[in-house]
C-alpha cells in the first residue's frame, strides 16, 4: 500500500503524539508499505522550534524507511486560544497544499488533533479519490470545554460541526481507548466504521534497562528515598499543582517528588517551587533517551495526574511506559476514567480522586513500601503485553488492508 500519515507531530519530538506516529510509520514501512509522513518541524512540548529549523518553509527527508515531509507552521511563544487557532490553521492550510501535490495514495491516516484536519482530509479524499481513516488521539472540543479553555459559543458549535463532518466523511474512525469508542457511538458514528487503535508501547529486552543507581547518584538521592516521578508534558490538563501541595504534606517523609518535562506550565511551576521552598521536589527538564531510562529505573513510584472531569477524554500513554519499566503507579484521576479503570484492572497501583491532597499524600506514603512497589510493578509488566506495538500495529494494518482491498 501507498500510505499517507498526516499529523502535526512527529519525531524527533519525544512526548505526546509524536512517538506513536513515528512507531506506526516505521512499522508500516517495515512491513513493505510505501509510507509518507506529512507533518511540521518539531516544536513540542517546548513550543519552540529548533534553531536549525527557523525560517525553513519545507523539508523532505527519509528516516528509517519513511519519507518525512515537513511544512512551516506558526509556533507562538506564549499560548492563548487565538494563537493556538492560528498555530493549527497555519499547519492545516500549508499541509493541505502539499498533500495535493503528492502522488495518489491508497489510503490516508489522519491524526487528530488538530480537529480541523478532518475537513481538509475530506477535501483531499474527494480531490485525490483517497479514503481516509480519522484517528482521534484527543476528543478536542469535549476536552477544551471540560478544561475551561473554551466556553459554549458559536465557535464551539463550529468545532462540533467540524468533528461531525470528519466522522461522517471518514472511511473509518479510530480511537485510542474504549471510552473514546463509546463516545464515538454516542456521537452517532456507525459501529461498522469504528476501530479501536490504542497507543502501544515497545516491550524491550533486558539490555534496554540501564543498571540502577546512575540517576540517584547524579542528583545525590539516597538509596532508601522513595522517588515518585512524573515525566511528560507540563500543561493544564495534567493538574500538576497537586504534586506541589503533596510535597508540603510529606516533607517529613523519606520521599522525593520528581517532575520532569516541559510545557506551557513550566515557568509558573518553577516560580511556585521556588516561592514555596519545596526542598523535597525536584523539577527537571526533558531528559535525553539514556538519562530518561536511568531516571525510570531509579524511580520507585510513577505519578500520573489528570484534572477533575477530563478522564473520559484522555488516556495517558505514560501509564504504559511506567509498566514497561515495571513501576508501581499512583494515579490522580476520576474513578470512572480510562486511566483509573486500567490501573485497577491491571492491579499496578492506586487511584486517588483529583483535588484530594490528603488522600494523595496518604497513598504516596502507603506506596513507599518496596514490597508493594515490587508486586504492583510485576502486575503491570504482565498486563502491558497486550499493548505491544507489534500487536496493536498489526491489527491496525489489517484494518487498512480491508479498507483498501475489502475482497482480499
Amino acid at each position: 500500500m501507498k500510505i499517507l500519515v498526516w499529523g502535526i507531530n512527529y519525531s524527533p519530538e519525544v512526548s505526546g503524539i509524536a512517538p506513536f506516529n513515528k512507531a506506526l510509520c516505521e512499522f508500516l514501512a517495515g512491513r513493505g508499505h510505501e509510507v509518507t509522513m506529512l507533518t511540521t518541524f518539531p516544536y513540542y512540548p517546548q513550543w519552540k522550534k529548533r534553531p536549525e529549523d527557523l525560517g525553513k518553509l519545507w523539508k523532505e527527508e527519509t528516516i528509517n524507511g519513511v519519507k518525512v515531509i515537513r511544512v512551516w507552521h506558526y509556533v507562538p511563544q506564549e499560548l492563548s486560544s487565538l494563537k493556538r487557532i492560528i498555530h493549527e490553521a497555519s499547519f492545516l492550510g500549508l499541509s493541505f497544499l502539499h498533500a495535493m501535490s503528492l502522488e495518489k495514495m491508497d489510503v490516508a491516516v489522519v491524526i487528530s488533533p488538530p480537529l480541523g484536519l478532518g475537513f481538509f482530509a475530506w477535501l483531499f479524499s474527494q480531490l485525490k479519490k483517497t479514503p481516509f481513516v480519522f484517528h482521534v488521539q484527543d476528543l478536542q472540543p469535549d476536552a477544551a470545554l471540560s478544561l475551561g479553555m473554551l466556553k459554549p459559543s458559536r465557535f464551539t458549535q463550529l468545532l462540533y460541526k467540524l468533528e461531525a463532518l470528519a466522522y461522517a466523511k471518514a472511511a473509518r474512525v479510530s480511537g485510542i481507548s474504549q471510552g473514546m469508542i463509546n463516545a464515538f457511538k454516542a456521537k452517532k458514528v456507525p459501529p461498522e466504521k469504528i476501530i479501536l487503535f490504542p497507543n502501544g508501547v515497545a516491550v524491550p529486552g533486558a539490555d534496554f534497562f540501564p543498571l540502577p543507581g546512575a540517576f540517584r547518584a547524579r542528583h545525590k538521592i539516597e538509596p532508601d528515598i522513595c522517588v515518585a516521578t512524573y515525566s511528560g508534558n507540563l500543561g493544564a490538563k495534567q493538574g500538576l499543582d497537586i504534586l506541589l501541595d503533596v510535597a508540603e504534606k510529606v516533607v517529613d517523609q523519606p520521599i522525593l517528588i520528581v517532575i520532569c518535562g516541559d510545557g506551557a506550565r513550566r515557568t509558573a511551576m518553577e516560580r511556585q517551587v521556588a516561592d514555596r521552598k519545596l526542598k523535597n521536589l525536584l523539577l527537571l527538564p526533558l531528559q535525553d533517551e539514556i538519562a530518561y531510562r536511568e531516571m525510570q529505573v531509579d524511580t520507585s513510584v510513577s505519578l500520573i495526574t489528570q484534572i477533575k472531569g477530563t478522564g473520559q477524554f484522555f488516556f495517558p500513554s505514560k501509564l504504559l511506559s511506567s509498566m514497561v519499566f515495571h513501576k508501581a503507579v499512583l494515579a490522580v484521576a476520576d474513578g470512572d476514567s480510562e486511566l483509573a479503570l486500567a490501573v485497577k484492572d491491571s492491579q499496578c497501583g492506586l487511584v486517588v480522586e483529583p483535588e484530594n491532597v490528603d488522600a494523595l499524600a496518604s497513598a504516596l506514603i502507603e506506596m513507599s513500601s518496596p514490597a508493594r512497589q515490587l508486586l504492583m510493578g510485576q502486575n503491570g509488566k504482565k498486563w502491558v503485553a497486550q499493548y505491544a506495538f507489534d500487536v496493536v500495529h498489526g491489527n491496525f494494518e489489517g484494518q487498512l488492508l480491508k479498507l483498501v482491498a475489502p475482497s482480499q
